[in-house]
């Protein structure tokens, strides 16, 4: 053999001894960061399909996805770094395929569950109806009722009309589609409760969408189940900005009143762009088929043909028509005020279509209201914008426009408007006529109203005491910036956060509510005013977060985490309030504590750890917010 052979050999026999210790170190490598990176995916597929809610079989897919990773990677270990990254391209495709389907179920909602047991026969003016049993029986439910002819086709953008009586009998135990709104992200819909909830609580029952149809004029009935007569009545409407919301949501679920011998209605009405879409063509039609020349508040239309539905057919649930109470929160609450000025809700004789009104957490009783209203021209401009956007030229061709085309609009269709009709004037100037429909009053607020839409806006600006003075004069202007910089200087140094806040709180919905609270007063109505103060580990003191509780709703939550028997005990005293308040327009009742009528300039009603009179804080900040209105009414009278 020749030396060179030898050599040869010899480093051909000692290359695997070189090798062993090279691949021994890779299979250590592998196995400490294969779990590590199992675990990592798995964390991110498990927060993404909590964020993403749904549909659940997701779940079991990626995790068998997962696992098939695992074991492919064992089995390739000893193979090329090429073929062992074979697995980890396939799972990112895959979960990128799993990921862009993951979003909530849409399904018709049932009004007690699939199973509940049907109630007798009913039958009322348009029909025969036949609704479901709570599970113990105590309460019926009656939903998706119709009160008005869908709004569709030609009656888009027209006043609702009459119901068709029907044949045979209606299935009343699943709730109606929801009214036509853009899709809400699930991913940022539940970031945002992630941030009420100031951590992450997992919950994998992904709960499904209610379905959506421009066909959505429905309403919904509980009551106390067996024959009763002359029952109070609340009819309640959903707040959302006048663009979003449903009749159908569990934070006021309609059994717990029922309990308590009041009879509530929840009902739809068209939104957006289909509620509130004004324009010139719209208004001579209406002129010229009605007599009034109507445009751009149809969701306002719709509720006071709800409550003609209620006056019309809720004795034959065992209601009594002269004992209505309006209640609303949000959007719904500037409802309640519009409905409050509204002469579509007279029935002559000095008669209303509803005698009471509960307002939650909005107001347009105010010489300007803030949001959720606009000036008829402002409306109409928007309105030819959609025409333009839509490449209409006529109403007759937008009217062919698809549902789901038009609801895409970027216009923003969420103010009600004065159309001489509906609404004839300023609500505020309504009151000063004594012109407004309720005789009894009950409203209030939450502690932390703007944080839900303030915090999202500067999210990666907080607000602090050196920017604070810049935001309050984009909001009103410098005179009035410092006069609250002055009125507010302590609370600025130490925490210009909570403070600025606090601020937009009280302009876009606490001074309202201070402004219609002094309205009805002046009119001699008694009125209930209140502050809900009460922390919990979801939404607490934030906007809406009030609605769980005076309507008796916390053992529905799907956080059950998030309160406990001092959030039941509240619950327990709001809903008593609510209800009282519906039966007589006076919270008071045997075992609560005494609410006093509001004097003007008084304490108001604390609703939370304590329930009992507290100072009105904000009574500084009033008249200075009041000041800047006045000051802009009178310059745009100056400018026209």
């Amino acid at each position: 053999m020749k030396p060179e052979d030898i050599q040869e050999t010899a480093v051909n026999e000692a290359a695997p001894a070189e090798t062993k210790p090279r691949r021994k170190s890779r299979h250590i490598a592998f196995w400490i960061c294969m779990p590590l990176g199992v675990l990592q995916i798995m964390a991110l597929v498990l927060f993404y399909l909590d964020l993403a809610n749904g549909p659940l079989i997701l779940l079991p897919v990626s995790i068998a996805l997962v696992i098939g990773l695992v074991v492919s990677s064992i089995l390739l270990v000893n193979k090329r770094m090429g073929f062992r990254l074979i697995p980890w391209g396939a799972l990112v495709l895959s979960l990128g395929v799993v990921f862009s389907v993951a979003k909530p179920a849409v399904r018709p909602f049932p009004a007690v569950s699939a199973y509940a047991e049907q109630t007798s026969v009913l039958a009322i003016p348009d029909g025969k109806i036949q609704g479901v049993y709570s599970e113990d029986k105590k309460v019926e439910v009656y939903a998706g009722i119709p009160f008005a002819k869908p709004p569709v086709g030609e009656l888009r953008w027209k006043a609702p009309q009459p119901v068709t009586p029907w044949e045979g009998i209606r299935d009343c135990s699943y709730f109606a589609p929801r009214s036509m709104q853009p899709k809400s992200n699930p991913i940022m819909d539940s970031l945002v409760d992630m941030y009420a909830e100031k951590g992450w609580h997992p919950n994998y029952r992904m709960n499904p969408q209610q379905n959506m149809s421009e066909d959505s004029l429905y309403l919904n009935v509980w009551k106390p189940a067996g024959t009763k007569e002359n029952l109070p009545v609340l009819v309640f409407f959903h707040g959302g900005s006048l663009t979003s919301g449903s009749s159908a949501t569990a934070d006021y679920n309609g059994e717990s009143m029922a309990r308590q011998d009041v009879i509530m209605v929840t009902a739809a009405y068209r939104l957006g762009v289909f509620g509130y879409f004004a324009h010139e063509e719209l208004e001579a039609e209406s002129l010229a088929e009605t007599g009034h020349a109507t445009t751009g508040n149809y969701g306002l239309l719709d509720q006071v043909q709800a409550l003609r539905w209620v006056h019309d057919n809720i004795a034959f649930f065992g209601g009594d028509p002269t004992k209505v109470t309006i209640a609303g929160e949000s959007a719904g609450s500037s409802s309640v005020s519009a409905l409050c000025v509204t002469p579509l809700a007279k029935l002559g004789g000095g008669k209303t279509l509803f005698q009471r009104a509960i307002g939650e957490s909005s107001s347009l009783i105010v010489k300007r209201a803030p949001h959720t209203f606009r000036k008829l021209k402002e409306a109409k401009e928007t309105g030819e914008k959609i025409m333009k956007e839509q490449w209409c030229k006529s109403i007759a061709e937008l009217r062919q426009v698809p549902a789901s085309t038009l609801v895409q609009t970027g216009y923003s269709n969420s103010g009600m408007t004065i159309d001489g009709y509906a609404i004839i004037e300023e609500p505020f100037d309504t009151y000063q006529r004594g012109e407004n429909n309720e005789s009894a009053l009950l409203n209030g607020y939450n502690v932390k109203e703007s944080d839900a839409f303030i915090v999202p806006q500067y999210l990666f600006d907080p607000t602090n005491k050196n920017n604070i003075r810049g935001r309050l004069v984009e909001m009103f202007d410098e005179k009035t910036a410092d006069r609250i910089m002055e009125l507010y200087r302590d609370r600025i140094e130490e925490d210009a956060f909570t403070s600025f806040n606090e601020i937009l709180s009280v302009f876009w919905f606490i001074q309202p509510h201070d402004s219609w609270s002094k309205a009805a007063l002046d009119r001699g109505e008694p009125v209930y005013r209140y502050q809900f103060t009460k922390e919990n580990g979801f939404y607490g003191t934030y906007h809406s977060g009030e609605m769980i509780y005076c309507y008796g709703n916390i053992d529905r939550s799907i956080r059950p985490f998030a309160y406990d028997e001092s959030d039941r005990a509240l619950s327990k005293t709001m809903l008593g309030y609510w209800a009282n308040f519906a039966k007589t327009g006076d919270p008071n009742g045997s075992g609560l504590p005494t609410w006093p009528t509001y004097v003007s300039g008084g304490e108001v009603m604390e609703l939370g750890a304590r329930v009992g009179l507290k100072a009105d804080v904000y009574k500084g900040l009033y008249p200075i917010i009041e000041d800047y209105i006045d000051e802009q009414i009178e310059k745009e009278n100056a400018e026209a």
